[in-house]
């Protein structure tokens, strides 16, 4: 009889977990303080906007400033917590630089016009392509823009250093506006991306 035509290697790939449950639980809790991060700081942004525009009432939490705060609060440090846990399993796991390099221009371009021709594969699901890998390394140091210029608004006597790094608080008032927008983007792209790949929705559910 002839041997299956797949190779051991093809049956431990298959066996092994897309995600590892310490991935999958960071990524449900960052999810959550997202959600509560952007319709809390809708709320607050409406109270003192930027910009001229306002969010409608019915997609913001805490019904006034200071239950708005109050949710942003809560959810700054479940995500301040949790991306830390994520970052550093990400590192000392040695996952960090398996799943997001190497990553050239190059090879972003050429992946981004393969996905919207319909072309990009999806054939490994333990790896990532190109625009995959520079979506999650700007996600991260977007959060991190988000999370540093959220302290000098918090706290801006406590971090003057910060708070000049930043240009002054107005300006880091701008770069948490805009820091935001950037992650609530990269969320809308992400949605759309799993309702055209369902599949990695019960990767991140159930790990495999």
């Amino acid at each position: 009889m002839q041997a299956p035509a797949f190779s051991h290697r093809a049956i431990a790939t298959r066996a092994t977990p897309v995600h590892p449950v310490w991935l999958r639980v960071t990524h449900w809790l960052n999810a959550v303080a997202v959600v509560v991060l952007a319709l809390s700081g809708w709320r607050i942004f409406n109270a003192a906007p930027l910009f001229r525009f306002r969010f409608p009432a019915e997609l913001t939490i805490g019904g006034w400033l200071g239950g708005a705060l109050q949710w942003h609060f809560a959810a700054m440090w479940l995500l301040a917590v949790n991306g830390i846990a994520y970052v550093a399993f990400n590192a000392f796991s040695g996952r960090a630089v398996r799943k997001f390099f190497p990553l050239s221009p190059r090879a972003v371009i050429a992946d981004l016009v393969a996905a919207l021709r319909g072309r990009l594969s999806h054939a490994d699901p333990h790896a990532y392509n190109a625009v995959q890998r520079a979506a999650y390394l700007f996600v991260t140091l977007d959060t991190v823009a988000l999370v540093l210029s959220g302290l000098v608004l918090w706290k801006s006597v406590q971090f003057p250093l910060l708070r000049d790094m930043l240009g002054g608080y107005e300006s880091a008032r701008r770069v948490h506006f805009f820091a935001m927008a950037g992650l609530v983007g990269f969320v809308a792209v992400h949605l759309a991306m799993v309702m055209l790949v369902p599949r990695t929705l019960l990767a991140m559910l159930r790990g495999r």
